[in-house]
C-alpha cells in the first residue's frame, strides 16, 4: 500500500474495520453500507449466470447479532444471496468461502480486543485477505453515493440462508491437516478458546483425534470474549495446565486465527516459538519450501539465530499476517507467521489458523516422542520488552526530532547487541515500542526511555507498559 494510499483510508486499517460497537464506523448503518458495496464489487466478478453468494460468521460478541444483520440487509439489497453460518473462527470463514464457492466472505469479529468492540474483513472466493485496492474501493463506496441508486426489485433482491452444519464441515477440514498416521490417543489437553468463536469446534477436534480435553473459556455469554482468557492473557490456561498435569494447554483468540500454547511445565510458547518448530520440522523432512520462513520485524532475535544455525533463510516483513502472507506467495513459501501467534501454514489453508497451528505441533510432538518442552530448546528468546503509548496522532516518528535523539542513542547503547522497532498499532490508537537485547534490565530502561519520548511528543493518555510474552532473561546463544 502506498504512502498516499494509508493516507486516504478512513475505515480500513491492517485488519479490516474495526471500533466500538454501535459508535462510527462499527454501526448498522455502516455495516449496511459495507454489505451493500462488498456485494456491488464481487457481482462483478462472479460467473456467468451465478448469483453472487456472501458467506457471513461471526464470533461470540453480543453486539454481532445487530451488525450480522444489517450487512446481510445490505448485501440482499444489491441482489446477492447471504449464507449465514452463526459463530465460526475467521479461519473457518475463509474455508467455507473456498468450498461452497462463494464470491467472498465476511468476518464481524475484533479478534482479541475486548467484547464492547467488534470488526469486519472480508475474504476473497479464494479464501485470501483482501488486497489493499479492492479495501480502497470499498471504502470509496461506502463513503460516496456512487452505488445508491442500484435497487434490485422483485425476485432480483438477494435471498439470506442459514448454513447449519457449516461447523461440521471446518471441523472435518481441520481433523484432515493433522497426518492420519497420528493420533492424539493419551494425550491430555487443556483448550481455552478464549470464550470466542473456537468455544465448540476446538473442543470437538482435539476430542475426536484422541485427546482427553479440559475446557476453560468455552462459555461465552456475548460479554466475557477474551476477558482474562485466551491466547492474550494465558494465565488461567498456564495455572489448569499444571493442575490438570497435562502434557500441554492450547490458548485461542477471540476470532480462533492465532495461537499461543503452554508446555507441560506450565511455561507459555509464543508465535516465534511455534514458527521454529514447525520450520525445522519441515525443513528436515524436505517440505520447506526454499527453505525460507517468512516473519515480521517484531519477531525474537532468538528466532533469527535459531534458523541461521539450522541454515533456514528468514524473510522479515512489516506487521501484520496480510504482510507475511503476501509476501509468502511472492516467495512461493508456504510457512511464516507473527511472533502475536498469527502462523499460516499455506499447504493446508489460506490465512491464519490456531487450531491447525496447535495441531501441527501436536503432530510433532507425537513423531518425535518429545514433550513441548524439549521442542521448545529450538530456539533461546532474547529479552524483549513492548511498551503501548495511547498517542492522539500518529504522525511520521522519524520526522519527530525528540523521538529520534533518543532512539539513536539507544542503539548506539545496543552497539548490535539488539533492536529497536516502533509502529503503530493497525487497529488501535497506539504507538508500540519494542526493544530487545542481552540484558533485561538495560532493555526495560531504553524502552522506558523511548516510550517517555514518544508519549511527550504524541501522547493521549498514560503509558501502558507491558512486557512481551515470555520475557526471557537467559541470553541467547
Amino acid at each position: 500500500m502506498s504512502e498516499s494510499q494509508s493516507r486516504r483510508r478512513q475505515l480500513f486499517g491492517t485488519d479490516g474495520v474495526r471500533g466500538v460497537a454501535n459508535v462510527e464506523p462499527m454501526t448498522s448503518e455502516t455495516a449496511l453500507r459495507l454489505g451493500r458495496a462488498v456485494a456491488h464489487v464481487f457481482r462483478r466478478t462472479a460467473r456467468q449466470g451465478h448469483r453472487s453468494r456472501i458467506v457471513i460468521g461471526k464470533d461470540t460478541r453480543i453486539s454481532g447479532y445487530m451488525l450480522e444483520t444489517a450487512m446481510a440487509s445490505g448485501i440482499c439489497s444489491m441482489g446477492a444471496d447471504v449464507l449465514l453460518v452463526g459463530p465460526m473462527p475467521t479461519p473457518g470463514i475463509a474455508f467455507l468461502t473456498r468450498s461452497l464457492r462463494a464470491d467472498a466472505g465476511a468476518v464481524i469479529s475484533a479478534s482479541h480486543n475486548p467484547f464492547q468492540d467488534n470488526g469486519i474483513k472480508f475474504f476473497s472466493s479464494a479464501g485470501y485477505k483482501l488486497p489493499d485496492e479492492v479495501e480502497l474501493e470499498i471504502e470509496h463506496l461506502v463513503l460516496d453515493n456512487g452505488i445508491d441508486h442500484l435497487r434490485p426489485t422483485a425476485e432480483e433482491i438477494g435471498k439470506a440462508y442459514r448454513i447449519d452444519d457449516a461447523l461440521g464441515r471446518y471441523n472435518v477440514f481441520v481433523k484432515n491437516t493433522f497426518p492420519r498416521e497420528l493420533t492424539l490417543d493419551g494425550l491430555r489437553v487443556v483448550v481455552d478458546a478464549a470464550n470466542g468463536a473456537a468455544y465448540r469446534v476446538a473442543p470437538e477436534v482435539l476430542a475426536e483425534l484422541g485427546a482427553t480435553v479440559t475446557c476453560i473459556g468455552c462459555e461465552p455469554d456475548g460479554e466475557n470474549i477474551n476477558r482474562d482468557c485466551g491466547a492474550t492473557a494465558p494465565e488461567a490456561l498456564q495455572r489448569a495446565v499444571i493442575e490438570q498435569r497435562a502434557h500441554v494447554g492450547v490458548a485461542l483468540d477471540g476470532d480462533g486465527d492465532r495461537c499461543m500454547l503452554v508446555d507441560e511445565c506450565g511455561e507459555v510458547l509464543d508465535g516465534d516459538a511455534l514458527l521454529a518448530i514447525a520450520a525445522r520440522e519441515l525443513a528436515e523432512q524436505g517440505r520447506l519450501h526454499h527453505r525460507t520462513l517468512v516473519t515480521t520485524h517484531m519477531s525474537n532475535f532468538g528466532l533469527e539465530l535459531a534458523m541461521r544455525e539450522l541454515g533456514i533463510r528468514l524473510v522479515k516483513t512489516q506487521v501484520g499476517d496480510r504482510y507475511v502472507l503476501e509476501e509468502m506467495q511472492r516467495g512461493g513459501f508456504n510457512l511464516g507467521g507473527e511472533q502475536s501467534g498469527h502462523v499460516l501454514f499455506l499447504d493446508h489453508t489460506t490465512t491464519g489458523d490456531g487450531l491447525i497451528s496447535a495441531l501441527a505441533i501436536l503432530a510433532v510432538m507425537r513423531a518425535r516422542d518429545q514433550p513441548l518442552s524439549a521442542l521448545a530448546r529450538v530456539m533461546r528468546k532474547f529479552p524483549q520488552v513492548l511498551i503501548n503509548i495511547p498517542v492522539r496522532e500518529k504522525r511520521d516518528l522519524s520526522a519527530v526530532e525528540s523521538v529520534r535523539a533518543v532512539v539513536e542513542r539507544v542503539e548506539a547503547a545496543l552497539a548490535g547487541r539488539g533492536r529497536v522497532y516502533i509502529r503503530f498499532s493497525g487497529t488501535e490508537a497506539l504507538a508500540r515500542v519494542m526493544v530487545e537485547g542481552q540484558d533485561l534490565d538495560q532493555v526495560e530502561r531504553h524502552a522506558s526511555d523511548i516510550a517517555d519520548a514518544v508519549r511527550a511528543a504524541l501522547g493521549a493518555h498514560a503509558v501502558e507498559k507491558t512486557p512481551a510474552p515470555q520475557v526471557d532473561v537467559t541470553l541467547a546463544g
